[in-house]
């Protein structure tokens, strides 16, 4: 049962972040034809994750009671008529509010696959299944804007939205029909609330690491092409050179989560996360395409040797307080870092310039690292005599 569970999630997250992934490329041409201008396209941008961020603790948290088949079930539904509606909004605030309401709808669905895995999970193999399992976001994300692109180029815009829709409606039959239940009552019965949760430094030092990472990210999918332009790349070297640096990440996942079995999982994300911070400080100092692609790769490798070893610690803290939870506030932080990652970046452009964007990630990457590392020096004393953690 296991095998089949986990073959249906990783299709059912991989159809959520490749349509995810598909309008990436259009949307902002999108909000322009609508009339979209300055602040009404950052909100644009920001109300997919900003209804994210409200809803996926909640959700999360709601799943540790139901089924959570039922709430993926529900939010792929969702997904699927959202996704449709893009293509009959005719204003801003219509196309805000389908935004938001698409949000919504995801987050019934990446957070809730991401505790359903950890549900099923083996102790001492948390690397290995929730790296391999994360690929499917990733591939998600490195395949969606390159088929968005293409699609808008041969058939219009709408033809996008219609196969995001579709994807999201053929996987919606495809959960209902193989996915297995598990029931609450092969899960803890009661989690605890967010008030005790929040007391644990390790969930502290988690949610800072994925709200930063996901700042990085952002800075790089949302900036990175200003700044290639002005070294005179060509389009399709600066699509290139982003789908690596997620292509790295995903197919990188599931050794080192691996590796986060056998190892100290909180060394991998303090490697990692300075390895992403020193690339984001150098990218500014990159005067070709070569030198530009090497520094998005070595971007890429410290996000794979992070990220499954903060899934696998977040799999352990949920088995004690509720992985729905622990998943929701873990994606929740993500969702954070993606609404903060334009605003503040586009602050720190119009105030000094591009190449401070790039700085300040790095800043913010290196200093909550520092803080993640006092966060969690007890847990490491603490546990140090039981092996990896």
């Amino acid at each position: 049962m296991k095998r089949q569970v986990f073959k249906v999630l990783f299709v059912a997250v991989f159809t959520t972040m490749l349509g995810m992934g598909i309008i990436v490329p259009l949307m902002g041409i999108y909000a322009e034809e609508l009339g979209a201008r300055g602040v009404w396209l950052g909100l644009i941008f920001a109300a997919f994750a900003l209804s994210r961020a409200i809803f996926t603790p909640l959700i999360g948290r709601l799943s540790d009671y139901r089924d959570r088949k039922v709430f993926i079930l529900i939010g792929l539904s969702f997904y699927t008529l959202f996704s449709l509606a893009y293509s009959w909004c005719n204003s801003v605030i219509s196309l805000t509010t389908v935004r938001f309401l698409h949000g919504m709808a995801s987050a019934m669905i990446l957070p809730v696959a991401t505790a359903y895995i950890a549900d099923i999970a083996p102790r001492d193999k948390e690397g290995e299944y929730m790296g391999t399992f994360i690929t499917s976001l990733f591939l998600g994300m490195a395949a969606g804007p390159l088929m968005g692109g293409t699609l808008t180029d041969l058939f219009g815009m709408n033809a996008a939205f219609y196969l995001m829709g579709g994807l999201s409606g053929l996987t919606t039959l495809f959960v209902l029909k193989f996915l297995p239940e598990i029931t609450p009552h092969t899960r803890r019965k009661s989690p605890q609330g967010f008030r005790q949760i929040f007391k644990s430094k390790l969930v502290k030092a988690l949610m800072l690491f994925r709200g930063i990472n996901a700042v990085g990210l952002s800075a790089v999918m949302a900036f990175l092409p200003l700044f290639a332009v002005s070294l005179k790349l060509e389009p399709s070297q600066i699509g290139l050179i982003i789908s690596l640096n997620i292509l790295l990440t995903a197919v990188l996942q599931r050794s080192f989560g691996k590796i986060a079995d056998r190892f100290n999982k909180l060394n991998l994300i303090i490697l990692g996360s300075l390895v992403v911070g020193t690339a984001l400080f150098i990218i500014p100092l990159a005067a070709n395409f070569r030198e530009l692609l090497l520094v998005l790769i070595v971007m890429g490798l410290g996000s794979a040797i992070a990220i499954p070893a903060s899934l696998a610690l977040a799999t352990g803290v949920g088995r004690e307080k509720g992985m729905g939870s622990v998943m929701g506030l873990f994606n929740t932080a993500m969702s954070l870092g993606n609404v903060v990652s334009p605003l503040l970046s586009g602050l720190v452009m119009d105030i000094f310039n591009l190449p401070c964007v790039f700085f300040t990630s790095s800043g913010l990457v290196f200093v909550s690292t520092a803080i993640f590392f006092f966060l969690t020096r007890e847990t490491a004393l603490g546990m140090v005599q039981k092996g990896p953690i």
